[in-house]
């Protein structure tokens, strides 16, 4: 038999109940990785060293436009070929310096809108040169640094377009000169190759350019292809350190379990006090018997050091009242509530007999998404219903979502509202300060901003989110990264966890996890009946819009810069 008790915390500390966030341990920016953007995943990673790489491109290129600017008045050739070769160098230099400048600002704006405007000039300038020194002389190779750096960019179409502009190029200039339709102008000029040889060298340049385009997209191919192998790996890791956390808690809070209290066979209120089933950091969860009639029940009493204080005090008797008030099957249902007045406050609440979802997940890394259509459906009414009384639960996790056996089948029920929230009050029982569990929380509660019932939504796609990958939305080493992960970044496509997922589920996650409540489902009950239909192929339109908008903006596993 399992009974209703304060559950552990799913935080790496390794305290039982909600942690709470003190200013040290707040989410703080931290010092992005390369050229402010945050290496998280392998686009991340990829994305940051095509960065770094423009940025020493653009310190190599602008010490050879110097270079070359000032050796060109001490160079022969013609006067309108050098100029013009002159005027493009400066061009594409000043189109460089902006790119760089914009992208160090920015990273995101390396993108093909700004790469176009960059590679057609720098096209121009290589083909200015190429003129005047001669199709037929050594400026071409120039051309292939250029057209390597190019072809390790990410975009699919940019690299292309590049290279069928400088093949291009080389092409029409080389036939121009060859046919007579332009006088040959250059350096070096071919005066006594045949025809043959001619066009054998120009063979020979557009067969370097071709292989130094697919080199670089290869490379680029096998480069992609380690990163990611490197981040499936740190992946596994993070769910292994994860999934030993929660083991670790389950562990502490079994060791609890059936050892007498400081309260054990004393009578509070009508109830008798047997062992205690859970300690928490709020208080102690106690097995009991209403006297009268012999029904049994779960108490839960406040810590001593809570009791020291005559407004927590007062705070925990007027929310208990409050939660008392939530008539739902989803809910814990309170049985008695001690008077604000009585020496030792206390919560009787009905007692389940199942499992919280922690233990289920112990046992089964994931579950199937129609047991978790159940699931959310059941939990979404609770929330619903707390929120319809002015409540925001403020600790939803696996640990507190329990699977109670009933009559009617299996019920999944809302335990321990310890550190809820009134609606209409600033502050809880807590002292203003943001509680609840790292991984579950949602990003103004890590950031300790005033929340809403859409706290309480967001726990519940987080706890849905773990059921369905078998690892939580985030995870770190201590508190403040995880709090970190939790405002300054996306989690990874819940797809690439778990390939048989519809991408409609990362849909409705993506909805539930956004960073800001707006764009959040406004109750339980969306969550719930957006999610149902996601798992059955049936998810709307208007939704797919808004979630595709959503992750267009905010794209799985990056960070947000």
């Amino acid at each position: 038999m399992a009974t209703v008790h304060e559950s552990a915390s799913a935080s790496p500390s390794f305290r039982t109940g909600p942690t709470r966030i003190t200013e040290s341990a707040a989410p703080q920016r931290r010092p992005a990785v390369l050229h402010g953007q945050a290496v998280l995943t392998a686009a991340d990673a990829m994305r940051a060293d095509e960065i770094a790489r423009a940025v020493t491109f653009y310190r190599v290129v602008m010490v050879i436009v110097a270079g070359v600017l000032a050796t060109l008045p001490w160079l022969g050739g013609d006067l309108s070929a050098k100029w013009t070769f002159a005027a493009g160098l400066v061009v594409y230099a000043v189109a460089e310096t902006w790119f760089v400048a914009a992208i160090r600002r920015d990273p995101d704006q390396y993108c093909d809108r700004n790469l176009y405007p960059l590679g057609i000039s720098g096209v121009f300038a290589a083909f200015a040169g190429v003129y005047y020194c001669g199709v037929f002389s050594p400026a071409p190779a120039m051309i292939v640094m250029a057209l390597y750096v190019n072809s390790l960019i990410g975009s699919r179409r940019y690299p292309a377009v590049i290279y069928g502009l400088c093949a291009g190029c080389q092409a029409a200039l080389a036939a121009a000169v060859m046919a007579g339709a332009i006088p040959d102008r250059g350096l070096v000029v071919p005066r006594d190759w045949p025809l043959s040889s001619q066009v054998l060298v120009q063979l020979i340049v557009q067969g370097v350019y071709l292989a130094t385009f697919l080199i670089g997209r290869l490379s680029r191919r096998a480069t992609a292809e380690a990163f990611s192998k490197v981040e499936e790996v740190a992946r596994a890791v993070a769910q292994r350190d994860a999934l030993l956390a929660e083991a670790r808690h389950e562990l502490e809070r079994a060791a609890w379990v059936g050892e007498p209290g400081r309260f054990t066979d004393q009578r509070v209120g009508s109830f008798r006090l047997g062992a205690v089933v859970g300690r928490g950091a709020m208080g102690e969860v106690y097995e009991a018997t209403r006297e009268s009639d012999g029904r049994d029940a779960a108490v839960k009493l406040l810590h001593r050091n809570v009791l020291a204080d005559p407004e927590h005090v007062a705070r925990f008797a007027r929310e208990a009242e409050a939660v008392a008030t939530i008539d739902s099957p989803h809910v814990v249902r309170v049985l008695e509530v001690s008077d604000p007045s009585a020496p030792t406050p206390y919560i009787a609440m009905e007692r389940l007999t199942g499992e919280h979802l922690g233990a289920v997940l112990q046992r089964r890394r994931r579950l199937p998404p129609a047991d978790v259509v159940v699931m959310v459906d059941h939990v979404a009414r609770g929330i619903d219903a707390a929120a319809a009384r002015g409540v925001v639960h403020r600790d939803l996790k696996p640990q507190n979502v329990f699977c109670a056996h009933t009559e009617r089948g299996p019920v999944w029920k809302i335990l321990d509202f310890g550190v809820s929230k009134l609606a209409d009050e600033a502050g809880t029982l807590t002292g203003g300060n943001a509680v609840g569990t790292p991984a579950y929380m949602s990003p103004e509660q890590a950031r300790g901003l005033d929340i809403d019932h859409r706290t309480d939504v967001y726990a519940l796609g987080a706890i849905a989110y773990r059921c369905l990958t078998g690892q939580p939305a985030f995870s770190g080493r201590d508190v403040p990264m995880i709090l970190h992960e939790v405002v300054y970044r996306v989690p990874v496509r819940p797809s690439l966890l778990a390939a048989e997922l519809p991408e409609d589920v990362d849909r409705v996650l993506a909805i539930a996890l956004a960073k800001r409540r707006e764009d959040r489902f406004d109750c339980g009950g969306e969550l719930a009946d957006a999610f149902a239909a996601a798992v059955r192929g049936a998810l709307g339109d208007r939704l797919r819009r808004r979630a595709d908008a959503l992750v267009a903006r905010y794209p799985w596993g990056r960070a947000i810069v």
